[in-house]
């Protein structure tokens, strides 16, 4: 079952009552987490991980899901109104959005952001439907060879493409793998890192590891920052409709940003924060009038708001098609499926049809009440940032505590998740990237089981990776991207010496 078939049947399952509630859920809470500066959909999904024990597969994935899309509506609301991005992604929706504010325009920009992130949604969730069938075909081919190298590759491009500070990056990753590592090792028995804990004998627990780096520690960074927000202007459902100049110059913009975060979004190691902001070039230098980027274009808020909304939902290509997760959100997205016994992977669309299939389905549905219930609730959601940060974070920090507690019953989660989350807080103001850690958290054990494997096949000999005309390709690539990184870091260093210099 491929294509629209599929697409029809997956129809079907997300239209379940007891899965389209979890839908609407999913969204909603996304767009209000999305909307509040400082919470975000990786702290948000780590707090609902606890609570998708209790639900079904589908229901849980399509909640999640609703969860981060519906968060990169949301965020474009902070960013116009108060210069203060709710996501990492709408940060480039700032350069743009606000001065449209400033200029009374409010309702413009959001308009504007909101049809166009429906737009990116629909073409990326297109491509998720023509993409699947040739891709889980194609991973037919794929052994333990081929998935070692590419999780290896993802985790390389992760680290070093748009990176400033490969280093950095590429540390927090190793120290993910490290971490991966703690427990029993499920080949020889051997206990491994523990110090002595029993509690460890598991491993670390994702959830603590997630909340702790996305959820304490996020608090803690936004307490004062939050706290120095502006009063939003308010916007009535009047001010939404742009002119006629204006709505020309949505259309193309935003399906050249569409087109940049379904390629980008697809590709593990990317993520929608990167197709955004090239988006965001791409139509400063095709605008003919590139002197308003910067004063309240247009086009500067359709490319980048299309482009991370498409990528958000291309994102689920590698996830669920190959079991690579292409940002740390999916990660989140495939511990969730560990969970619940479910392997992704070229078989799941064989194996599990009505989860694959429904999640996409949801996509749709979900994209669809995002659009028709955050127009009127545009008011509603910039209400919501009129509620003073003081209030809000005691109550994370509560349901931080309840949801970790309520995976395993064990008081050293929460003293974990405690210290996790000081340790998160600590190396954001060193400036490295907390995110990467997840990443290389979760695809750690995937790498150590089909790196053992692949050499087990070849009896030992490493040569397997080179001899295997996929794996050595994914290898080539990855060692190309550290040359390039090095290279770039050498430029740069060449190129501060020359200014001191002078």
């Amino acid at each position: 079952m491929n294509g629209w078939d599929g697409f029809l049947h997956g129809l079907s399952v997300a239209t379940q009552p007891g899965v389209l509630i979890y839908c609407v859920l999913g969204v909603l809470l996304g767009t209000f987490v999305g909307v509040l500066p400082g919470i975000g959909a990786m702290a948000t999904i780590s707090l609902l991980l606890p609570i998708t024990y209790y639900l079904s597969p589908e229901a849980a994935l399509v909640m999640l899901a609703g969860v981060y899309y519906g968060s990169q509506y949301g965020g474009a609301v902070a960013s116009i109104l108060l210069r203060l991005p709710g996501t990492p992604q709408s940060a480039i929706t700032t350069l743009d959005g606000y001065p449209l504010a400033q200029q009374g325009r409010a309702g413009v920009a959001l308009f504007t952001s909101m049809i166009s992130s429906f737009a990116g949604s629909m073409i990326g969730m297109l491509v998720l439907i023509l993409l699947s069938g040739a891709l889980a075909q194609a991973a037919i081919a794929f052994g333990a060879a081929e998935y070692a190298a590419m999780m290896i590759l993802g985790l390389v491009a992760a680290s070093t493409v748009g990176a400033k500070h490969p280093a950095k990056s590429m540390a927090m990753v190793v120290l993910g793998l490290i971490l991966g590592c703690v427990g029993t090792d499920v080949n020889s028995g051997e206990q491994r890192f523990i110090f002595g804990q029993t509690e460890l004998m598991d491993g670390i627990n994702l959830v603590a590891l997630a909340m702790g780096l996305f959820g304490v520690a996020e608090v803690i960074s936004n307490i004062r920052v939050a706290e120095r927000t502006g009063v939003p202007p308010r916007v009535a459902l009047r001010d939404l409709l742009p002119s006629r100049s204006e709505l020309r110059r949505i259309p193309f913009p935003a399906l050249r940003g569409a087109s940049l975060g379904s390629f980008f979004g697809a590709l593990p190691g990317t993520g929608s924060t990167i197709s955004s902001f090239l988006a965001y070039a791409t139509e400063r230098r095709l605008s003919r009038r590139s002197e308003q980027f910067g004063k309240g274009a247009i086009e500067g808020i359709a490319g980048p708001e299309a482009a991370n909304n498409a990528a958000a939902i291309s994102a689920f290509v590698p996830t669920l098609s190959l079991g690579i997760p292409g940002d740390p959100i999916m990660a989140l997205m495939l511990g969730a499926l560990v969970i619940h016994g479910v392997q992704p992977g070229p078989l799941m669309l064989d194996a599990r049809p009505d989860m694959f299939w429904g999640l996409i389905a949801s996509f749709g549905i979900g994209n669809l009440l995002l659009l028709v219930l955050n127009l009127p609730l545009i008011g509603i959601w910039v209400s919501m940032l009129r509620i003073p940060f003081r209030w809000l974070y005691p109550a994370i920090l509560i349901f931080v505590s309840l949801g970790v507690y309520s995976v395993r019953g064990s008081s050293f989660d929460i003293f974990a998740v405690a210290l996790i989350g000081v340790i998160g807080y600590a190396l954001s103001l060193a400036r490295f990237n907390p995110a990467l850690l997840l990443l290389g958290f979760v695809l750690g054990p995937l790498i150590e089981t089909n790196l053992r494997r692949a050499l087990l096949i070849g009896r030992g000999d490493p040569m397997v990776f080179l001899q295997r005309p996929i794996a050595a390709a994914f290898i080539l690539a990855a060692g190309a991207l550290i040359v390039m990184a090095v290279i770039q870091v050498l430029r740069r260093r060449s190129t501060d010496a020359v200014e001191t210099e002078s």
